[in-house]
């Protein structure tokens, strides 16, 4: 999905204002933030793997369901990999989706951000806006998000520039311009990928 129609949209909202659960070993930290990313694996590990992903992208959707687990378990939670979440939302419903599941908090982001690419169809399915962001919340609320707390967090500008900065700085520091985009110790890599194609990436540069 590409974003260049919608880059003013995302700047003029700049101008506002601003579980996958890891291995139980103690020396893979848990999904934590650090500053505005979504962390999780070991800082030390010899790879480091960004990913920019719109929650509403069906490209994305297919690499976190079908290619992030196995990634997660034989690469971050074996401490060979430092795993980091960056939003790029390409529409106002993922930016939404990406301030929702921010608020759920560090411990709880990977874990809304599988559910809402898991059930990305489905949520995505209404005629409306309204009708898909009330899918959304209902999602939401499962994980244990009142009515009251998607309403502050919606409304919340300082959270709405988190996101929004992290797309930004992925379109100057990285040139991503559609999702998925993955940077795996700085390298650039466009489009979705399976297993096989990331695991040859990959192993050489855990050996190291």
């Amino acid at each position: 999905m590409n974003k260049r129609h919608i880059s003013t949209f995302f700047a003029a909202f700049a101008l506002i204002g601003l579980a996958f659960s890891a291995s139980a070993q103690t020396a893979i930290p848990g999904p934590r933030a650090e500053g505005l990313d979504m962390v999780m694996g070991a800082d030390n590990a010899p790879i480091t793997m960004i990913e920019y992903a719109s929650l509403t992208c069906p490209h994305c959707a297919a690499l976190q369901v079908n290619v992030m687990p196995r990634v997660k378990s034989e690469y971050v939670d074996t401490g060979k990999m430092k795993f980091i979440f960056r939003d790029f939302p390409l529409d106002r419903i993922a930016l939404n989706a990406a301030m929702l599941a921010r608020c759920a908090g560090p411990e709880r982001f990977f874990t809304f951000i599988d559910v809402f690419f898991t059930q990305q169809p489905n949520w995505l399915r209404g005629n409306s806006p309204e009708q898909i962001m009330g899918s959304l919340r209902r999602l939401a609320r499962t994980g244990g998000m009142s009515e009251a707390a998607m309403d502050a967090c919606l409304a919340n500008p300082e959270m709405q520039n988190a996101v929004l900065q992290q797309s930004m700085t992925g379109e100057r520091v990285h040139k991503v311009e559609a999702t998925p985009t993955l940077v795996i110790n700085e390298t650039v890599y466009r489009g979705g990928q399976t297993f096989e194609e990331l695991d040859k990436i990959l192993k050489p540069l855990a050996a190291r």
